[in-house]
């Protein structure tokens, strides 16, 4: 069956194009959806993509059997699927090195993900190594927990300070709780006029007592009627309260009130965070990885 691989670099002309495929199943395009989204929001207010980066979508006489990006932040090239079908994995893969793409790592679903990794590592020599094992849930029936001090609240802006500091301190956080201390995940740095923007765009929450906040969630606003929770952090000084559950579960429900699906991403490796959300009420929906290229010295085109 004929694939046609489409890479091109306009989000509205990509939603055009996955529209459909993604509303048929939003849980699982929830990252493609909302970054594209968001995107657009981003354009609306004069500010300028990435001319280096892509939308991708892949589809055979049965329609869309794949859908992609690679959006990141500048330092790293990383990928990722959505709905890729493993019949268009390694045509994908074979695509992207025609197009002269060296990326970094490459993030999706079991098992596609890792047959476009087995090709990839094929084609380029590259060493294929596991940055994150991840799983998709989504929210079934909310349990929020009772007695826990606090409220949540939106910040204020005399606190986007506290909120970049706890930002960065997220990613490495969870990438040791995990067993991954020094991961590339955990790299990317945040400033204060993201946060500033995330507060604009109603996707930072803090759960506050007396006032003081004690926690940050955010939430990425619907998306095909889906909105996804994250970041979730408890800074070190403040863990063992409930106060990560309290705040999740508060923001969920105001999604959930409003009409939305509620999604969330969790590391498999991380003890903490698993049990946590499936006492909430969410519930597993597919296993994905974040997987890392380590880029061998010379690819075996170049000799």
């Amino acid at each position: 069956m004929q694939l046609t691989i489409d890479v091109q670099p306009d989000a509205a002309t990509f939603l055009e194009r996955a529209g459909t495929r993604l509303a048929a199943d939003p849980v699982l395009g929830t990252v493609v959806a909302t970054t594209a989204h968001r995107q657009l929001r981003a354009v609306a207010r004069g500010e300028q993509p990435d001319p280096r980066n892509w939308w991708l979508t892949v589809t055979d006489d049965s329609g869309v059997v794949g859908l992609g990006m690679c959006q990141p932040p500048a330092d790293r090239r990383v990928a990722y699927v959505s709905a890729l079908t493993e019949s268009a994995a390694t045509p994908l893969a074979e695509a992207l090195v025609d197009r002269g793409e060296l990326l970094d790592g490459m993030n999706g679903a079991l098992p596609a993900v890792e047959q476009f990794a087995a090709a990839w590592h094929r084609l380029t020599g590259d060493a294929v190594e596991v940055d994150m094992p991840t799983r998709l849930h989504e929210l079934g029936t909310l349990q929020e927990p009772n007695g826990v001090p606090g409220a949540l609240r939106a910040p204020r802006s005399e606190e986007y300070g506290l909120l970049t500091q706890w930002l960065n301190e997220f990613a490495p956080a969870s990438a040791a709780q995990g067993g991954r201390p020094g991961s590339p995940e955990a790299a990317r740095r945040i400033d204060e006029e993201d946060v500033a923007q995330r507060v604009a765009d109603g996707r930072l929450w803090l759960w506050a007592v007396e006032d003081r906040p004690v926690h940050v969630t955010g939430n990425n606003p619907p998306s095909f009627g889906v909105a996804r929770i994250g970041p979730v952090y408890t800074p070190t000084e403040h863990r063992g309260h409930g106060y990560a559950a309290a705040a999740v579960g508060a923001v969920s429900r105001r999604l959930q009130d409003d009409g939305a699906r509620v999604c969330l991403f969790t590391d498999r490796a991380n003890p903490v965070s698993n049990p946590l959300y499936q006492r909430l009420g969410y519930r597993p929906v597919v296993d994905m990885v974040n997987l890392g290229f380590r880029r061998a010295t010379a690819r075996p085109d170049q000799g």
